[in-house]
């Protein structure tokens, strides 16, 4: 398995499992089906409701516990320095460790950004004991991102954001490079693509991806996933199926031409598949997060 530095020299599994939206058992048993199969990356969030889940597989794997890297969020609700501490403590219970490997904020949260900059200050603290290995955020655009560093004394190692062919986002991806800060793609295949109203179609329906797709003998979900690692990015796909799991992660025995990584970058519509970033409000999005 490839692996990223991150800015503060923890190495992270380039490709992960993610288990956004799935069930709590079918989370144990996808997890499962990804450890068997060589992952060494989990990606959860409090919000998912299934870091318990995620917990028990990987402690049944019987793997040491540096061997898998663990990545989970904290959610708007718990934002706020003494709230995101505890933020913690409910993740690492609910995951049965005592250090999360990468912790990170889910969301800006725009309406309410004292409150982001007081939970990322937490997340400080919480790497300084060392409670977590690495910390970053998720959602951020280039202006929180700007927002955080005129006033964080640590960079985020990561920004993981929405990113596949149809919506790339290159300007914050630019923009974190700039700073030390890996990009890590959630539905780095275009999952988000599948749920749209239909004007853009599906990324795993796209002819110039299947083309390419075919000359390498690989699918166009395993042909996203090697574009998005040549890119240098961190890629964690979701899946609960144990045959796409095994798929996903074999990506590692090819490589994109220029001209192939080219094309495929032209595919971008602009068109976010996810929530509009300003749009995230405790109000609207503020849920109560269960204690471990």
């Amino acid at each position: 398995m490839e692996k990223i530095t991150l800015n503060n020299d923890v190495e992270i599994p380039a490709l992960g499992l993610g288990v956004f939206q799935t069930p709590p058992d079918e989370t144990r048993d996808a997890v499962c089906s990804a450890l068997a199969a060589g992952y060494r990356h989990i990606d959860t969030a409090a919000a998912y409701g299934n870091e318990r889940q995620v917990g028990e597989a990987v402690h049944a794997a019987g793997l040491g516990r540096s061997e898998v890297f663990l990545e989970t969020k904290i959610w708007i609700s718990d934002y706020g320095y003494d709230e995101t501490l505890h933020g913690f403590h409910k993740s690492a219970g609910k995951l049965g460790v005592e250090q999360i490997d990468l912790l990170i904020l889910h969301q800006a949260l725009p309406s309410a950004f004292d409150r982001t900059l007081d939970a990322y200050r937490a997340l400080e603290r919480l790497l300084a004991d060392g409670k977590v290995r690495a910390i970053g955020v998720s959602n951020f655009m280039v202006e929180h991102l700007q927002a955080l560093l005129d006033r964080a004394t640590t960079v985020p190692a990561v920004n993981q954001i929405e990113c596949h062919p149809y919506f790339a986002q290159q300007a914050v991806q630019d923009f974190g490079a700039e700073h030390g800060i890996l990009t890590q793609a959630w539905s780095p295949i275009g999952g988000i693509t599948f749920y749209r109203d239909g004007k853009h179609g599906s990324t795993l329906d796209d002819p110039i991806i299947a083309d390419i797709a075919t000359a390498h003998g690989k699918s166009p979900a395993q042909t996203m996933l090697r574009w998005g690692l040549q890119c240098g990015r961190s890629v964690i796909p979701k899946s609960t199926k144990p045959s796409r799991i095994a798929e996903n992660i074999d990506v590692f025995d090819f490589d994109l031409t220029p001209e192939e990584m080219a094309a495929i970058d032209a595919l971008d519509t602009g068109h976010r598949g996810g929530p509009e970033p300003d749009t995230i409000t405790l109000e609207a999005f503020g849920r109560e997060i269960p204690e471990a």
